[in-house]
């Protein structure tokens, strides 16, 4: 993957309440909220972290993928609970009453907390009639698995492996 310093690819960080807890989103390509129906894209690519669970690391790859993806389609960075905190002064979404699970998660920020953390974000972020493409690092492989497990219909009508 080629990738040179000056394309211009918009990468933001979101700070958003999920499950109860404060969760970093590092964004790439121009969409922040993809329930807008005249830009929203058809396809969503998540990253699932391994250990540490920091977005940033992941940020030369997104860029790269996003620019290889001819910037159709955004790729997103999820954190895992409680591993990053927002900076002082930057806003944080906090979660809403339109929220399908507005509830604190028991455990946050054990391992079945992580899957529930990511399913939850999903399920408040992520229009269910969105295409996924799921990768993840490391331990987030382990909580990708369960999450499939649990919600088999996150791949959104297709499945590929």
């Amino acid at each position: 993957m080629d990738v040179t310093a000056n394309e211009d690819v918009p990468v933001h960080d979101e700070f958003v309440v999920c499950g109860g807890v404060v969760t970093h989103v590092l964004k790439c390509g121009p969409w922040s909220d993809l329930f807008d129906t005249k830009d929203s894209p058809k396809l969503l690519v998540l990253v699932i972290t391994g250990n540490p669970g920091i977005p940033a690391f992941y940020a030369g790859f997104v860029t790269a993928l996003y620019l290889n993806l001819q910037k159709r389609y955004p790729v997103w960075v999820i954190s895992h609970a409680g591993h990053v905190s927002a900076p002082r002064g930057v806003k944080v979404d906090e979660e809403g009453p339109e929220d399908p699970s507005p509830r604190k998660l028991d455990d946050a920020f054990g391992l079945e907390g992580q899957v529930e953390h990511k399913l939850a974000f999903l399920r408040r972020r992520v229009p269910a009639s969105l295409k996924l493409v799921l990768i993840s690092h490391s331990v987030g492989s382990y909580v990708l698995l369960e999450m499939m497990k649990r919600a088999p219909q996150l791949p959104h009508k297709e499945q590929s492996y």
